[in-house]
This record gives C-alpha cells, sequence and structure tokens, in this order.
C-alpha cells in the first residue's frame, strides 16, 4: 500500500503538512510508519493536529482502503511515477499524490483547461461545443471540472468528437461520490474513453466550499493554459484563471457583449490582458502548436438531399428558429423537423436549445 494515498486519508492532512512530515522523517513511508513518541516531539504541527493523527492512524485500516481502492478502479499516483502530470509538478503546492480513474498520461499530450460558469447561456453554450470542437480536432487534451454548465458541455463535446477529456473533481472519485451526481455517467463515459477522472481526494471525500478553489489549481496547473468560456465577476472559473498566471501559464477568453451578466468575467480578462480568443486557432498560434496535425473539417458540409440543401443556404453558425428556417427554405414545418433530426444524427447541425439550430462547423 502507498504510503501517501494512507497519508491522504487523514482529514487534516495538507500539501504543507505532508511536506513537513516527509522533511522530518525522510520519507511518506517513515512518516506513516514513526513512532508516536517521535511524531510528538519531531513533527513541526501543533499539538492538537498531532494528537488527532495519532489517534486517527490507530483506527485506519490499511488494508480495507486497498480494497476499496481495488474495487473502484482507482490508482494511485505520486510525483514519482511517470503518469504524474509533468506541468503539474511545476507549481508551487502540488498534491503530493493523485487517485485516478482511467488513463493518466499527458507526457505527449497538449493539455487545455476550458472553464465556466455553471449558469451558462445560449451563446456559452454554442461557443465551447465550436472551440472544443476545433481544439480537440487539432489533438488538444480538454481538462476540466466536471461541474454543470460550461465544465459539463466541455467534456460532452470532447467525447463526441472522439478525444480525450479529464475531469478533475473536488471530491472523491469513487462512483458514489461522484460530484455532481448527475454526472455520473459522464464520469464513466470518459474513463471508457481513455480519458481519467482524478482527485486529490480519497474516495468517500465530500466537496466544499474549500475543496472546490484547491481543485481548480490543479485543472490550472495540469494545463498548457485556461480558457474561460462564460464567467461572472466572481466564479470558479476565474479563480482558475488566477492561478494559471501563478503558474505563468496563458489564460484565454471569450469576448462578450457588455450587457451580458455572465460576460462580465471574460470581458475583464480581456482588459487585464488576457489573449481573446474567437476561434480554436487561436489558441493553437498562441500556444506555437501549429505543427500539430490538424483533422479540422473546414470544407463545406455536404447536403445529401434537397431538403438539406435548402436548409444549409440558410443556417451558419447564428442561431436560427425552426420557424424562421421553414420561412426562409420555403419547407414545410414538417419537412424541416424531420431534415434537421437527420442533420443531428450526421453531425451536420446542432440544437442549441429552444429549436435554435446552428451548423455544426
Amino acid at each position: 500500500m502507498i504510503a501517501e494515498a494512507l497519508l491522504a486519508h487523514f482529514p487534516k492532512m495538507t500539501v504543507k503538512r505532508f511536506k513537513q512530515g516527509v522533511a522530518t522523517f525522510g520519507s511518506a513511508d517513515a512518516f506513516f510508519n514513526a513512532e508516536s513518541h517521535t511524531v510528538r516531539d519531531r513533527l513541526p504541527w501543533d499539538d492538537n493536529t498531532k494528537h488527532l493523527f495519532l489517534g486517527w492512524r490507530e483506527e485506519i485500516d490499511p488494508k480495507r482502503i486497498k480494497k476499496i481502492l481495488e474495487q473502484e478502479h482507482i490508482t494511485v499516483v505520486t510525483q514519482e511515477h511517470d503518469t504524474y502530470p509533468p506541468l503539474l509538478k511545476q507549481i508551487y503546492d502540488p498534491p503530493f499524490c493523485l487517485f485516478v480513474r482511467g488513463t493518466l498520461d499527458l507526457g505527449n499530450q497538449y493539455p487545455i483547461a476550458v472553464v465556466g460558469t455553471r449558469k451558462c447561456s445560449t451563446y456559452g453554450t454554442q461557443v465551447t461545443h465550436e472551440l472544443v470542437t476545433g481544439l480537440v480536432q487539432h489533438g488538444l487534451t480538454i481538462v476540466s471540472g466536471l461541474a454543470l454548465g460550461i465544465d459539463g458541455i466541455a467534456h460532452n463535446a470532447t467525447l463526441q468528437t472522439g478525444g480525450t477529456t479529464i475531469a478533475v473533481l473536488g471530491s472523491g472519485i469513487n462512483r458514489h461520490h461522484i460530484y455532481p451526481a448527475v454526472h455520473k455517467q459522464m464520469a464513466e463515459r470518459i474513463v471508457e474513453k481513455n480519458g481519467a477522472v482524478i482527485s486529490e481526494y480519497p474516495p468517500g471525500s465530500l466537496p466544499s466550499k474549500f475543496t472546490f478553489p484547491r481543485r481548480n489549481r490543479i485543472i490550472a496547473g495540469m494545463t498548457l493554459g485556461t480558457l474561460v468560456i462564460e464567467a461572472a465577476d466572481k466564479s470558479g472559473a476565474l479563480i482558475t484563471s488566477s492561478y494559471a498566471l501563478e503558474h505563468g501559464r496563458d489564460i484565454f477568453a471569450v469576448p462578450h457583449p457588455i450587457t451580458s451578466p455572465t460576460g462580465t468575467g471574460p470581458n475583464r480578462l480581456l482588459k487585464e490582458g488576457a489573449h481573446m480568443v474567437t476561434s480554436a486557432s487561436d489558441i493553437i498560434d498562441i500556444l506555437n502548436l501549429n505543427e500539430l496535425k490538424t483533422f479540422t473539417q473546414s470544407a463545406a458540409i455536404i447536403p445529401d438531399s434537397k431538403e438539406e440543401a435548402a436548409i444549409l443556404e440558410h443556417l451558419s453558425r447564428e442561431p436560427l428558429h425552426v420557424d424562421v428556417l421553414a420561412k426562409q427554405s420555403s419547407l414545410t414545418s414538417r419537412e424541416v423537423n424531420s431534415t434537421l433530426t437527420l442533420m443531428e444524427m450526421k453531425g451536420k447541425v446542432r440544437n442549441i436549445g429552444n429549436m435554435h439550430y446552428v451548423v455544426a462547423r
């Protein structure tokens, strides 16, 4: 059993306390197994925390923890492992271990963080789909937080495009504690599609107002840059971008109308010097990743019928309601609806909500 994984289960453990323990005893294993009197005499923690640690250590059952990890197919990755995200090692307080479900191997990949508000607009939804699809087609790995709104849309768009995505949680990654619960199925799809669900918190850990900001430092720390799609002035997405700035990583932001309440965050970032993004190629150029092989389908979408041709003549990236589309295309409402259904199945168009459609690429 890896000592780091056991120590992570101590409720009062932090990166700072872990470093102090290793510095005092020489290794994580020696730290965990140190004599009680040595812990009391040498460990530079306050007396109450040392007392809690020694009491916790008496009660912990390593075999039970090992069994839970095996049952949940969770692996433990420390900084000594090759699969520990290389960029994450460069921040000042990297997690001493990560709990992982799925495949975590960013050594030869180009990870980019995509974050935003839980209460996203139709515009934010559309832009997330477009940008993420383009980034995935260029070969980038999408990292986000599995939250409702922009995070979930980013993960889902990656999966739909056949890309790799990593979800970083502020809770345990065992199936019962995936948060939010509505994204449990998405978490399973991420794992199945060669992605990963990761956390520095052990199985059974519940999310809190403290764990989410700590989670955000991992998202920013393991990626080349952070793309903020849509966010209010005070939001977790802006916390992630501030971490990215601290780590010397690029910050990207999508411009919004000045009247948009969820656009104030990205607009402020742009005023403060973030890179403005209107297409995936903007990010590729700024990161100087033009040597990446691109699969972007930039050619015009080929219609398979006269009805599709009539619809494509009027459909663009600007959302259009089906009633307007029927009037402009001179097709009946029934023809428009049935044709749009087929086109959506083919990946040619996308319903972005309330019967408004856009071209899918």
